[in-house]
């Protein structure tokens, strides 16, 4: 069974994708709006500052939550999830590379990071490929 570029997936109360696709939204938004807009933990700040500059830092840092918030309401929207969860790989993949190249040592732990963010596109394309 390949996956299905539909045009959008209505959440279903009895599928444990759609209660997936609201975990995996809820992950973008709490890291784009609380730890990245509203700065509840301002180490991602100095990851954004380290890799992209002090001077830009703090718009950059809101931008990027901007678009992390961006892409949780994308996948709560239930709208070409396959691409969405397309998006969401390769903005991880990008940005786990950038940060451990350039910001390793204000990483928690950057193994942990990759298993995290491994499970969590795990279950993105879960709910891509479980036939909805």
């Amino acid at each position: 069974m390949g996956a299905r570029i539909v045009q959008i997936i209505p959440f279903a109360v009895t599928q444990p994708s759609s209660w997936i696709r609201l975990g995996i939204a809820a992950v973008w938004l709490v890291f784009g709006l609380v730890f990245k807009v509203f700065e509840r933990l301002p180490r991602h700040r100095a990851i954004v500052a380290r890799v992209l500059g002090d001077a830009w830092a703090r718009p950059l840092t809101i931008a990027i939550g901007l678009g992390e918030a961006g892409i949780g309401l994308w996948m709560l929207s239930g709208r070409y999830v396959a691409v969405c969860v397309a998006v969401q790989s390769a903005a991880i993949i990008a940005m786990n590379t950038l940060e451990i190249r350039r910001a390793r040592e204000l990483l928690i732990t950057p193994w942990g990071m990759i298993a995290a963010n491994t499970v969590l596109l795990t279950a993105g394309w879960y709910v891509v490929f479980a036939g909805h």
